[in-house]
């Protein structure tokens, strides 16, 4: 009987996706609850025929290129670009990640960080507990409505499309932009309106990020998108922290450029930018976008099939991002 396949999981996952792994594999995995450090990665990978990453590990040339056995890199997430997928593919190694199946739920997030900083509902418990309800009051925390207001969506991709639709909810009216426009027929069916980005940040009571980070969208709100929104414009980022100049935003926020901003994802994570946690406008919560115990555990198990597509079934994974490689 042939040695099982070796794989190396950087961290433990939900579910029952870590008893399949064990069925298949002989497996490597970091029961602890941190980061592998970077070095310790290197050294593990070298003899292994699968890795299964977290975002938070850096799968860069000298992990890929010291991994002479490698056969797959599964990511445990939607996007990819902790992993550097032109060394990967030049070595025909695979790279697969985690679509779909967290669409629904960050959506679900995105709009209810919308909804918190809108209402002023993280603000407002912070009030309440520290004793600060002494009664009703007519203008005790006044936020703004959300219904009828205007929704700009930056990325139409399948997150930015859910988000469109619980918008529809509120009687929003939902401009995007993307570098791919819908088609026609898509934005109808959307109940969505193309907008170049200037004029989207112009005229959009709330802002919700949903593009890839990559080259072109590194810092694609900075000083200068700031400035074209409008004052009582509220911002969500859900999607890569550095598609957002913190630095700048901070700027925007103690200066009254915009009203305030809800993250999930920040530009140096884990570390927060300074000045982002002093301010009542600010919700910060730490990268949960995907974070429910349905949508957590199918992530895992389509992390797993992937690999086990490869190591085990000897084909072309179901949910491969360079799959020039099989050309």
């Amino acid at each position: 009987m042939s040695a099982r396949p070796k794989v190396l999981l950087t961290r433990m996952l939900p579910g029952a996706s870590m008893e399949v792994l064990e069925k298949h594999f002989e497996l490597d995995a970091n029961r602890e609850n941190r980061v592998m450090p970077h070095g310790v990665l290197v050294e593990k990978v070298k003899d292994k025929d699968g890795l299964i990453c977290l975002l938070t590990d850096r799968i860069d040339r000298p992990v890929i290129a010291g991994a002479t056995r490698l056969k797959i890199i599964a990511d445990y997430a939607v996007g990819y670009d902790n992993i550097d997928l032109a060394e990967a593919s030049k070595r025909k190694i695979p790279v697969t990640n985690t679509p779909d199946v967290l669409t629904e739920t960050t959506a679900d997030l995105a709009f209810g960080l919308l909804l918190s900083i809108a209402r002023r509902i993280v603000e407002s418990d912070r009030f309440l507990r520290a004793g600060g309800f002494k009664g009703w009051a007519p203008e005790l925390m006044l936020g703004i409505d959300v219904h009828n207001k205007t929704l700009g969506i930056i990325g139409m991709g399948r997150i930015g499309r859910a988000v469109a639709r619980r918008a529809r909810g509120f009687d929003m009216k939902v401009l995007y932009y993307d570098v791919q426009p819908l088609s026609a027929v898509d934005e109808k069916g959307c109940g969505v309106e193309y907008c170049p980005l200037n004029n989207l940040l112009d005229v959009s009571d709330f802002v919700s990020v949903h593009a890839p980070l990559n080259a072109q969208t590194h810092h694609l709100i900075s000083a200068a998108e700031f400035r074209g929104m409008k004052r009582t414009a509220f911002l969500i980022n859900t999607a890569r922290g550095p598609i957002i100049d913190e630095k700048a935003l901070v700027h925007a926020l103690k200066s009254g450029q915009i009203a305030g901003c809800a993250l999930d994802v920040y530009e140096n994570e884990p570390a927060i930018t300074t000045g982002l946690l002093g301010m009542d406008n600010v919700v910060l919560v730490p990268h949960i976008g995907s974070a429910s115990i349905e949508t957590r555990t199918k992530m895992a198990l389509m992390a797993a099939g992937n690999v086990i597509a490869v190591l085990i079934d000897q084909k072309k994974p179901p949910n491969i991002v360079n799959p020039g490689i099989y050309a």
